[in-house]
């Protein structure tokens, strides 16, 4: 894929897939997320992502949503364990004001606590909601108890109790030592000229001075405490059983996690001819709902399975789990089936890329994390030089009986 790429002077990177589509997705994606965030501070980095919306020192709050809105575009934000993101959707003609929106709420937001004191209700009915969601509420906790003691455990998004204490001086302190141009980047995908995007930016970011950097990929606090694997059951007087497994995985920098990424696919992914949907829900009509997934960050992973079933079917769901664990753990998989394997997750790769926004946000985040360029062929080759010994290796070391935690919600 042919990018765009340039450093600014205040040290803001800048990345571009030109595209021939007349909109544009476009946006910061900034190094920080729940991770970041002190014991006593849990939730504070969601908290400010909402704050950012709530005035700068040019726009009052309804100015900052009318903006785009009015151009038929689209404002939106996320925060994450490793990242904060503010991203705009627009005609290729309103390139101007998103970037001028944009850096204006990143870099010059006011906080006014008389906002932040409506948006901390909301915030809240958001965590209640979570809260009433127990096949959502079962992922953060299963983390939190892999993760036990390490910031990168707890949910994003806090208690209420937490939330209602943070103000304006919070929202500052945080982002003041967060939101700074050399600890983000700032994507593009759209028909735009790459100079204009260059020439707006600098502009727009021109009052912001460069700065040491703060955070180096290359001295990231490292989680190399070895765990013993748990198994917790709680009771949440739910209808329905919810249950997670799994055990931690590979970081970013790992080339195993492109092992375990086609292995997880094949067991869990979302093909409805996956392993575990075939076994516990098409054979045994046992479950609606059962997946696996992986995820990495910049020193760390995890792996897990979810699934949901009636209480009295927990045991025996677990047992054709572990049966199809096992399979993948003792016997190689055939050329045929690995090749079978390989062609279905590349098409859904080049399904998936063809979504555009979830595209750039991806490309960003590569960019953010990695300082590279998303690279799908290159991808493809990584998934083509996998052998059927690698994945039974991973499987050994990722998936063994002994190394499995459990979370269940009865």
């Amino acid at each position: 894929m042919n990018y765009h790429t340039f450093t600014l002077s205040n040290g803001l990177r800048v990345i571009q897939r030109p595209s021939k589509s007349e909109v544009v997705y476009c946006g910061y994606e900034i190094n920080v997320g729940s991770r970041n965030e002190e014991s006593e501070n849990e939730g504070l980095a969601h908290f400010c992502e909402h704050a950012t919306f709530k005035g700068t020192q040019r726009r009052k709050s309804w100015h900052i949503l009318n903006y785009l809105e009015s151009v038929g575009g689209d404002l939106n934000a996320f925060t994450n364990k490793e990242d904060t993101v503010y991203y705009a959707a627009i005609l290729k003609e309103n390139i101007d004001k998103a970037i001028d929106i944009l850096t204006d709420i990143v870099f010059h937001s006011a906080y006014p606590q008389a906002e932040l004191s409506k948006e901390i209700e909301v915030i809240c009915d958001e965590i209640e909601s979570y809260n009433d969601t127990p096949d959502e509420l079962i992922y953060d906790e299963f983390e939190n108890n892999i993760f036990k003691g390490h910031p990168i455990g707890h949910n994003i998004l806090g208690t209420s109790e937490r939330v209602r204490s943070f103000g304006t001086a919070n929202a500052r302190w945080f982002t003041n030592k967060f939101y700074r141009p050399e600890n983000a980047i700032f994507f593009v995908d759209g028909n735009v000229s790459f100079d204009k995007i260059i020439r707006l930016l600098t502009k727009a970011t021109s009052d912001l001075p460069p700065q040491t950097p703060l955070l180096s990929p290359n001295h990231r606090q490292l989680w190399e405490q070895k765990t013993e694997p748990t198994e917790i059951i709680l009771n949440k007087n739910t209808h329905q059983a919810h249950v997670m497994i799994g055990n931690r995985a590979y970081s970013i920098h790992e080339n195993k996690r492109h092992v375990l990424y086609l292995l997880n696919n094949i067991l869990g992914g979302p093909g409805m001819n996956a392993r575990l949907n075939l076994s516990l829900r098409e054979h045994h009509g046992l479950v609606y709902t059962v997946e696996s997934s992986m995820v990495s960050y910049g020193d760390t992973g995890l792996w897990s399975v979810y699934f949901g079933c009636d209480q009295k079917d927990v045991n025996k769901c677990l047992k054709l789990i572990r049966k199809e664990l096992d399979r993948l753990i003792e016997n190689p998989m055939t050329e045929h089936q690995l090749l079978a394997a390989k062609k279905q997750i590349k098409g859904q790769i080049g399904v998936a890329s063809d979504h555009r926004e979830n595209f750039a946000l991806s490309f960003g985040k590569t960019f953010l994390h990695e300082g590279t360029e998303k690279d799908i062929i290159q991808l493809f080759q990584q998934i083509d030089q996998v052998t059927p010994l690698q994945l039974q290796e991973v499987a050994q070391e990722i998936m063994g009986k002994d190394s499995i935690s459990k979370l269940i919600y009865l």
